[in-house]
């Protein structure tokens, strides 16, 4: 596995695990966690950001990845970060996919919070997405001159190898009430916007963002998501709580 550790000056007073989403929205968002992290140091707040195995800089390739695998990977970078920042308390954040996992490792990774960035809820909409968005990139005329096969194109996510396991893992997954306090940075379009509290329990808060990030836009697929407003409202609810 690899990751980067951001230490503070002197003894962090909080420290918050990155566990990121995957495919191209791991591609997209990566500016937004470095700066994010950087940010939070700087409040003294330690972070740590990883990459799942099969995922990023860490070993093995994309069809690999298992969700069981990078639950169990949040856990061993949620140990890591808790013995470099001696903080006993940590704090889980998670865009998209990367607030599922975060969700789901929170119990044995002994996470106190989490903060969610429009996170996905319910695994098999999110598979009929992705896998609607894949069927529209194989015959978009921007990327290519001829529409590639159903064949060519099979056993991919937006550019991403992906095993017939993670598929089928990600369809079968829905998220549970979380017994710890949530936060959810919500910058959905209004149309795409999920009924948090009902998904999430009543320990589920909601910070509305004023910019709307583009996720499923195939337009918008090589272009980074940026977002200030999530990078100063995360560090704005940690200022008042951590």
């Amino acid at each position: 596995m690899f990751g980067l550790y951001h230490a503070v000056a002197g003894q962090a007073r909080a420290a918050v695990l990155l566990c990121p989403p995957l495919g191209q929205d791991m591609i997209r968002s990566h500016r937004v966690y470095r700066q994010l992290a950087d940010a939070l140091a700087l409040q003294g707040i330690a972070a740590l950001r990883f990459d799942y195995y099969g995922s990023g800089d860490s070993a093995g390739g994309s069809d690999e990845l298992d969700w069981a695998r990078c639950l169990a990977d949040t856990v061993t970078a949620a140990g890591e970060l808790r013995a470099r920042s001696g903080c006993a308390r940590l704090i889980g954040f998670g865009a998209r996919l990367g607030g599922s996992i975060a969700l789901g490792a929170a119990g044995t990774a002994r996470l106190s919070e989490l903060l969610l960035w429009d996170p996905v809820l319910d695994g098999n909409r999110h598979v009929a997405a992705l896998d609607a968005l894949q069927d529209a990139l194989r015959v978009d005329p921007m990327r290519f001159n001829a529409p590639r096969t159903r064949e060519d194109a099979a056993g991919q996510w937006l550019g991403f190898p992906i095993g017939a396991g993670l598929h089928r893992q990600l369809g079968n997954w829905r998220a549970e009430p979380s017994p710890l306090p949530v936060r959810v940075f919500d910058s959905l379009p209004p149309a795409a916007a999920h009924d948090w509290n009902t998904l999430l329990g009543g320990a589920a808060s909601v910070t509305e963002l004023p910019s709307t990030a583009s996720w499923d836009e195939l337009d918008r697929l090589e272009h980074a998501i940026l977002s200030p407003d999530l990078i100063r409202a995360v560090g704005d609810h940690l200022r008042a709580t951590a």
